[in-house]
């Protein structure tokens, strides 16, 4: 019986141990989605001097999609405080992968002045999630797998490139992408008062 006793009081020790003695676990919190609404800028950085922009050029089209995330994005809202540079890849796309980690670092030079907005055609989320991740892509994807996005500005396939004044005048694109170099030149003789 003596046994019988100890064997009970042991069971219900181990059982103390595994519960009694452990902190509950919280949820697990997923991480945030590259390109997803928290890479969108924050309030625009006080004494931003920005050139003026150019009369009688074309407006560029106006569109809104849906960030990697889930989350709407309406790029009008984007350029009618800020330039904003217009990125369209895909994750399979070689000259893309070649040139997106200067783009992504030129993205991060000009944080909060000018707005780097990624636009991913002809891929699948979980590609375009791994390309973003491995180049350190820091700023909003639009995920346009209609391509309505890309036919507005004329885009066939990737790389390209466009660069829109603040207010949403069309200043300059690049078919077949640009190296960070000649963009961060641009931006400086276009949009960025010295």
């Amino acid at each position: 019986m003596i046994t019988g006793v100890r064997l009970a009081a042991l069971a219900v020790a181990a059982v103390l141990a595994v519960t009694g003695c452990s902190t509950p676990e919280e949820p697990s919190r997923p991480e945030p989605v590259a390109g997803g609404a928290a890479a969108l800028p924050g309030p625009v950085p006080a004494g931003l001097a920005l050139r003026p922009a150019p009369s009688g050029v074309p407006a560029a089209p106006a569109s809104s999609g849906r960030l990697t995330d889930g989350s709407p994005v309406d790029l009008a809202e984007l350029w009618a405080d800020r330039p904003v540079v217009l990125v369209f890849f895909s994750s399979w796309c070689s000259p893309c992968e070649q040139r997106q980690d200067a783009l992504s670092q030129l993205a991060r030079d000009h944080h909060d002045r000018v707005v780097f907005v990624g636009v991913a055609g002809e891929d699948k989320p979980a590609d375009v999630q791994r390309y973003l991740q491995a180049h350190r892509v820091e700023h909003p994807v639009v995920l346009d797998d209609d391509g309505r996005i890309a036919m507005s500005y004329a885009v066939r396939e990737p790389p390209a490139v466009v660069l829109v004044a603040k207010g949403g005048t069309l200043l300059r694109g690049w078919t077949g992408g640009v190296d960070a170099a000649t963009l961060d030149a641009k931006l400086k003789e276009l949009v960025l008062a010295p």
